[in-house]
């Protein structure tokens, strides 16, 4: 095993906490009243990372309660060297237990989880919309709406990606971390991305990362027919693509939207594009959930 382990004791605020659930380090911020959020970040990154690269996405939203916390093996989470630890089913458990976060006691004494809006981006749309199309039926009692942000490559768009993910898993298991990093300094990114955004080394230790790539490389969406099912229930979706990202193409949004009718889409074409989103997901969840 790898992480930090221990338990964080509450921050100053009243509403704020952090620690860690089954070995994943989290930290929830708002109001005690606020609409239940959990949030997750991408590939390779962190709560903290995220950050650095402007994707809070519900950065400023004072009328929600959110949960963010570090996907296994990233950031401060405990992982292992099992590949099949960071497939999205595998992640989509994991969230399943954060969501008892909100867990609530009924009238009649009973514990129940409250609906929760899922918020996540690239691997954590991934894994939200894993979870939710497990089973459809269930979906709207689980979720009160889900925002997926630039959902990552899917069927036949995957291409190479496993190809891809194996190299890079051998290039660091041969030559390290640091290396593997300066070979992606270089690497062309979305017009999306502002020129304050600076260059930042994947979140996970040395000794995770090959198992991380070689978990994300048996990765693929549900089929579309689990997808579709899941439109008809109506449960409120909102979609969040941007430009010239092949590993974020804007196929799958757009095929995503027609698997699910409802869902509502925006695209980015700027970093200030991009910057307005934490708003339009805050009144997304609000006018939804």
């Amino acid at each position: 095993m790898s992480g930090t382990g221990g338990t964080i004791e509450a921050t100053d605020s009243a509403d704020a906490t952090a620690g860690y659930i089954d070995g994943l380090a989290y930290d929830a911020w708002g109001p005690a009243s606020g609409i239940p959020v959990i949030q997750l970040h991408g590939l390779t990154s962190s709560r903290a990372r995220d950050v650095v690269l402007h994707l809070d996405l519900t950065a400023g939203q004072d009328h929600l309660r959110v949960l963010r916390y570090d996907a296994r093996g990233h950031g401060h989470s405990l992982g292992a060297r099992i590949p099949a630890l960071y497939h999205w089913s595998s992640l989509a458990r994991d969230m399943g237990r954060m969501m008892h976060f909100f867990d609530e006691t009924g009238v009649d004494g009973v514990e129940y989880t409250p609906p929760v809006a899922a918020v996540g981006q690239s691997m954590g749309a991934a894994t939200i919309l894993t979870a939710a199309a497990a089973d459809p039926a269930t979906a709207r009692e689980r979720f009160s709406c889900l925002v997926l942000g630039i959902p990552p490559t899917a069927w036949e768009l995957r291409g190479n990606r496993a190809a891809i993910y194996e190299a890079d898993a051998q290039f660091v298991e041969e030559h390290g971390l640091a290396a593997f990093a300066e070979t992606t300094r270089a690497e062309p990114v979305p017009p999306t991305r502002g020129a304050d955004v600076p260059f930042t080394w994947p979140d996970i230790d040395q000794s995770l990362l090959p198992s991380v790539y070689r978990g994300a490389a048996g990765n693929d969406l549900p089929p579309r027919q689990r997808i579709a099912e899941l439109g008809k229930t109506d449960i409120p979706v909102f979609i969040l693509g941007w430009v010239e990202d092949k590993g974020h193409p804007l196929e799958v949004l757009h095929e995503l939207s027609e698997l699910i009718p409802s869902a509502q889409t925006t695209i980015a074409h700027t970093p200030e594009d991009v910057a307005t989103w934490p708003d339009q997901i805050g009144e997304f969840i609000r006018d939804n959930a």
